[in-house]
C-alpha cells in the first residue's frame, strides 16, 4: 500500500500536478525561509527550490507536492536526502518551511522577456 501511494505520488509529481497544498498547517513563510537556509535545504533544493546542480535535489517549488507527502519526505526520505526528525525539526518548523515553499513563484516566462538590445 505504502509503495503504491509513493508510486502515484512520483507519477504525479513528475507531471506537475500539484499546487500549495490548502490543507497543510499554517506557517510563517519568513520563519520557512530562514529555517530553509539555516537547515541548508538550499545546497540541495536551490535557494528558491528550483533543483540542485547536477541532480543534487529535485525541484520543489513552485507548485510543491502535499504538505503530507511533505511531511512524509522530512521524516522518512526516501533516496539520498537525509532524515529530519522532530528533535531536529519540529513540526512548526517543518510548516513554516512548507509555507515558504509554498510562497515561491514561478518566474516570467522566456518568451514574455525582452529580447536584448543590439
Amino acid at each position: 500500500m505504502k509503495q503504491s501511494l509513493v508510486a502515484a505520488l512520483a507519477l504525479l509529481l513528475q507531471a506537475g500536478a500539484f499546487a500549495a497544498d490548502p490543507t497543510a498547517p499554517a506557517g510563517s513563510v519568513e520563519r520557512g525561509k530562514e529555517l530553509y537556509l539555516k537547515n541548508v535545504c538550499y545546497s540541495c533544493h536551490g535557494t528558491v527550490g528550483q533543483g540542485g546542480d547536477r541532480g543534487a535535489g529535485p525541484k520543489i517549488a513552485p507548485d510543491p507536492f502535499p504538505y503530507v507527502a511533505f511531511e512524509m519526505q522530512l521524516r522518512t526520505p526516501r533516496g539520498n536526502m537525509p532524515r529530519y526528525p522532530e528533535a531536529f525539526v519540529s513540526r512548526q518548523d517543518m510548516a513554516d518551511i512548507y509555507a515558504y515553499i509554498a510562497s515561491i513563484q514561478a518566474g516570467p516566462k522566456a518568451d514574455s522577456l525582452p529580447l536584448p538590445k543590439r
